[in-house]
């Protein structure tokens, strides 16, 4: 039976493939009065040509990290306490993070009337690992826990946006389970919450201005 984090991931993966497709599509067939330079995507007020679909529809950016040796991530579910008091390398709680896949997905496919300022926005964060610090490192991919937003978000005018954002965290794996002893059973890295934000971009940066 394949894990929840296996989905997300091959989906984060497939949008992607999309929006890099789209790119290199774009470079493909430069405009005439620009030869060698992407098209950008529609500035605030402006309808793009096509209803469905429009150039730069789907954009965001991927991310792999890695963490060196003593300086894992913590998730904050293990005790504070030396490890020596648990066992040491053979401790079963090893919520210490060596490998994060995170990435920002942005979906506009209306490209005209007022439906055109609206996108829908995803982000998606992995941890990966299996370390007990001062006593274990490796370079383990076992899942531990994944966190991800979604929400929705309205294009104002000067640069401005309106978020809605939806989060939720999960542990994976065996981190579902006791861990033993210094298992502190804490909730995944932020929890779960909503919020209602304002952006403002500046300085060229932007889902309205194309990636050069």
């Amino acid at each position: 039976m394949r894990q929840p984090w296996i989905g997300l991931v091959a989906v984060v993966l497939g949008i992607a493939a999309s929006g890099f497709a789209q790119q290199q599509q774009q470079v493909s067939a430069p405009p005439a009065d620009l030869p060698g330079r992407p098209t950008t995507a529609a500035a605030f007020g402006t309808s793009e040509t096509r209803t469905f679909f429009p150039h730069h529809w789907i954009r965001g950016h991927l991310d792999f990290q890695v963490a060196p040796p003593h300086n894992e991530p913590d998730l904050s579910r293990c005790s504070q306490l030396p490890a020596a008091n648990f066992g040491g390398a053979d401790s079963q709680c090893t919520a210490y993070a060596r490998w994060v896949v995170s990435g920002y997905i942005e979906l506009q496919p209306i490209g005209r009337t007022f439906f055109r300022h609206v996108f829908v926005f995803f982000t998606p964060e992995f941890f990966f690992g299996r370390n007990v610090p001062r006593y274990s490192y490796t370079a383990s991919f076992e899942p531990m826990a994944d966190s991800r937003s979604i929400g929705v978000g309205l294009e104002l005018p000067k640069n401005f946006e309106l978020r809605l954002t939806s989060e939720h965290s999960d542990w994976l794996g065996r981190y579902t389970k006791d861990l033993g002893p210094a298992d502190l059973g804490t909730e995944p890295p932020y929890g779960d919450n909503a919020t209602v934000g304002l952006r403002w971009s500046f300085g060229g940066w932007g889902h309205s201005q194309a990636s050069q």
